[in-house]
């Protein structure tokens, strides 16, 4: 990883823990609209890698960092944003991966919590659907959880395993279908 003053422009990693110290949790980006900035050469990679300019980016706090500074616009595109600045990412999969599955219960119901690669935590639920999207060319599922705001982590191989193994079937306008319950609601899954 380029030492922190390669990376342009130089105010952009003090804006962001800037951003973070300010509040509690999690920055209000939802809430920022500074003008676009450009493209940085950051790429998330499908197995939740961080680059910048094709190195990995190693160390998990400056990983973390930028995940909380991450956001999905409605044109489709990811984007780090702190208040004064906004630039352009690419993201090959989704921005993060769920590595950990632990089920409980929840008001008498069983709710599935799924813990990422950059420490977020997250209950399946009506605003935190699970969805399965099937490749048209190998049939291989892909498997992903809303993190927050849009925000969606891919399932690891292992965490899609353990849900398959919970699965139970259910009709659904007709037709079995396996599938996950969590906080009442059910995901399908095939």
């Amino acid at each position: 990883m380029p030492a922190d003053s390669d990376m342009p422009p130089s105010t952009f990693l003090d804006s962001a823990k800037e951003a973070i110290q300010q509040g509690k949790g999690l920055p209000p980006v939802h809430l920022w609209n500074p003008p676009l900035c450009g493209d940085l050469d950051m790429c998330i990679a499908s197995d939740g890698a961080w680059y910048y300019q094709g190195s990995p980016i190693n160390r998990s706090s400056l990983v973390r960092l930028f995940s909380t500074i991450l956001r999905h616009d409605d044109d489709g595109c990811f984007y780090l944003v702190t208040p004064v600045e906004k630039w352009r990412i690419q993201v090959e999969a989704a921005p993060f991966i769920a590595i950990a599955v632990e089920k409980s219960e929840l008001e008498g119901k069983q709710a599935l919590s799924f813990v990422t690669n950059v420490g977020d935590r997250v209950t399946a639920d009506a605003q935190h659907p699970i969805r399965v999207e099937v490749d048209p060319n190998s049939d291989e599922p892909s498997p992903f959880v809303v993190i927050r705001d849009g925000l969606e982590a891919k399932l690891s191989r292992s965490v899609f395993y353990q849900l398959a193994d919970m699965a139970e079937e259910k009709d659904l306008n007709g037709q079995p279908t396996y599938g996950v319950e969590s906080t009442g609601q059910f995901f399908a899954l095939a």
